[in-house]
């Protein structure tokens, strides 16, 4: 897949990125929905992305972190932080570059927190808040589940 450009709302913040995937995701999970006052669509991002920039991280939970401009405060990505084989996957803020990335949107995350009054057309794979927490559950080794 091609290397993607994008840049923060003000501008302050410019990013690379090539996505892993195909693919888009949509979370509706609450911190997200306050994060971004909607829900978070993101891409899954190749090792190697690059940021430059005033960019700011916020520890949001035991095993992810989110970051965004120091500027305007645009949401830029989600990096799972717990150790294990999902250390590192970074879910980059779809938002942030002006083509959007050519991709269907095929994973809702939360689907039992969505908001009434959302919906998407078509098929994709869907995960209750259960389904996506159980993800992240350390087992007694204390490595992902």
């Amino acid at each position: 897949m091609p290397e993607l450009q994008g840049q923060c709302m003000c501008g302050a913040v410019t990013v690379s990125a090539t996505p892993a995937r195909d693919a888009l995701g949509a979370c509706h999970c609450d911190q997200c929905r306050r994060w971004t006052s909607s829900m978070l669509m993101t891409f899954p991002a190749e090792p190697g992305y690059a940021a430059l920039g005033p960019v700011k991280t916020f520890t949001s939970s035991d095993w992810a972190e989110r970051a965004f401009c120091g500027e305007c405060g645009s949401s830029l990505w989600y990096r799972i932080t717990l150790p294990g084989e999902m250390h590192g996957q970074t879910q980059m803020a779809a938002g942030l570059f002006d083509n959007g990335t050519g991709n269907d949107l095929k994973l809702e995350l939360y689907i039992d927190k969505k908001p009434e009054g959302y919906a998407f057309a078509g098929d994709r794979k869907q995960m209750t808040k259960a389904e996506v927490e159980a993800m992240y559950a350390l087992s007694d080794e204390g490595t992902s589940q």
